[in-house]
């Protein structure tokens, strides 16, 4: 793998970015489901490569026709599939760069309900996962019991955690796993995207939304094709806190990155170094965090680097807007590669495990918006749980966009509680600790002391939200 060829691949990866956004600009059924163009854009990857169009070629024309191989080269796709495991830790290091402290009360307050929510979301994907693997599928079609974890992996996690723990499942002997997590990451998002606009219509009709009097048919166009209009759009996409002639902004602030992502490496060269004195010793040791991500320390990394800059930096160097700008640039690359480069065949070898595990969590998630969302969530629970039910079937971004299409102008306080609720539940969920270490715990312990913790997440959730989250009164 030389220079050239990674440039080229980072090259042609750009291409189909914007093929991608093209798609969404002109074809009806992406506008209708709001499908990111990343999305796209791995769509496209992933049909022109081998397992599509070369599929195709090889059948009609045999193994030596012209194209049995696709039009991407096999260099190609794998160099797209190691990037998802770097770029990864970058989207996990800005999370919380830029984002200060609030206040205690308020972030109890708003924050609270959606925890308890999030939380019964997020570990009822195991709880459903590891019941499906290891009643039905390791039995009767000797599926690895770790696929007990691919719902939350996919669903909650996404893309860029399906991708960056590609290491991991080949490390514990599951190699498969990664491409199934990819899978279940896209049908995550479009299921997301799908249920969402289907539970926001019929908010609509059945009162239940608090601020829409209208369906999402009559979101404006340049809206549905993902585009801003002329006239709003912004002026920049982030400040320029220090002048280009000393350094670029953006460079100062993918340092920030960086100094987040070493300081991740470092907890967890420190943590897998107490485990190789302590329980990982000897020959009867047990490994835990030798297959842990770096990601999930990655954004511990940013937390520790946001609490320093706070402390002495008395310029206030960071912008928050340029460091989502950073995010979404390392998150598209991302979800395209990992897409482009998805073996179908594992798909297809695994459809049974895949099938079900994705209608489990599909029915889990939606069935819990509508019975314990407005039990748990005091007021706005529609707004504020459509955002919860977005990104635990299709990541953090499907929620904002759920959440923009409810509450179009922020009359609710749907996006700051979501944002109060990503701070304590990211850290361990949807890429966090949990599920860094979800997979060597069940490969070390099996499948039911891991089973337990969820289970009794699942019922702390439920619990504190009906007795106490859900009889809070909230102002606002």
């Amino acid at each position: 793998m030389t220079a050239d060829q990674i440039g080229f691949s980072l090259l042609m990866l750009a291409i189909l970015l914007y093929a991608g956004k093209w798609v969404r600009m002109h074809w009806g059924p992406a506008q209708k489901l709001f499908l990111p163009a990343s999305i796209l854009a791995g769509a496209i990857g992933l049909i022109l490569g081998p397992g599509v169009l070369g599929a195709i070629a090889a059948a009609v024309g045999g193994e030596d026709a012209a194209m049995a191989q696709g039009v991407i080269p096999e260099s190609m796709l794998s160099i797209w599939s190691d990037l998802p495991g770097l770029l990864i830790n970058v989207v996990f290091a800005t999370l919380l760069l830029g984002v200060p402290l609030p206040n205690f009360n308020r972030v109890w307050s708003l924050a609270g309900p959606q925890l308890a929510f999030g939380i019964t979301l997020g570990a009822g994907q195991y709880v459903i996962g590891i019941l499906i693997a290891a009643l039905v599928l390791a039995p009767f079609f000797g599926v690895p019991i770790m696929a007990g974890a691919l719902i939350e992996i996919g669903f909650e996690g996404g893309h860029g955690t399906a991708a960056g723990l590609q290491g991991t499942f080949a490390e514990l002997g599951f190699a498969d796993g990664a491409d199934l997590a990819v899978g279940m990451a896209t049908v995550g998002v479009v299921s997301g995207i799908v249920f969402g606009i289907i539970l926001i219509n019929w908010g609509v009709r059945s009162g239940k939304s608090a601020v829409l009097d209208k369906s999402v048919d009559s979101i404006p166009h340049d809206q549905r094709r993902g585009l801003v209009a002329h006239d709003d759009r912004p002026v920049s996409a982030g400040n320029m806190t220090v002048r280009s002639e000393s350094i670029e902004p953006l460079t100062l602030h993918f340092s920030f990155v960086a100094m987040a992502i070493l300081v991740g490496l470092g907890i967890l060269e420190a943590m897998s170094w107490v485990e190789s004195v302590t329980w990982g010793a000897g020959e009867n040791g047990v490994e835990l965090l030798s297959a842990v991500p770096l990601f999930p320390l990655a954004m511990i990394g940013g937390l520790v680097v946001q609490q320093l800059l706070t402390r002495f930096d008395k310029h206030n160097l960071l912008d928050r807007d340029l460091m989502v700008r950073i995010q979404g640039f390392a998150l598209d690359l991302l979800i395209a590669a990992a897409i482009a480069s998805l073996s179908l065949t594992v798909i297809a070898d695994h459809w049974a495990a895949f099938l079900m595990l994705g209608l489990a969590g599909i029915a889990w998630n939606v069935g819990m918006f509508l019975w314990l969302a407005p039990r748990v969530i005091p007021k706005y629970w529609f707004e504020r749980g459509i955002g919860d039910i977005g990104q635990s079937m299709g990541v953090t971004a499907t929620g904002l966009i759920l959440m923009k299409i409810a509450d179009p102008d922020n009359k609710t306080p749907a996006y700051e509680a979501f944002g109060y609720k990503q701070m304590v539940f990211e850290p361990f969920f949807g890429g966090g600790l949990v599920t860094g270490l979800a997979l060597p715990i069940i490969y070390n312990f099996g499948p039911w002391p891991f089973f337990g913790v969820m289970l009794a997440l699942v019922v702390l959730g439920i619990g504190s939200g009906l007795l106490y989250f859900g009889r809070l009164k909230q102002d606002y």
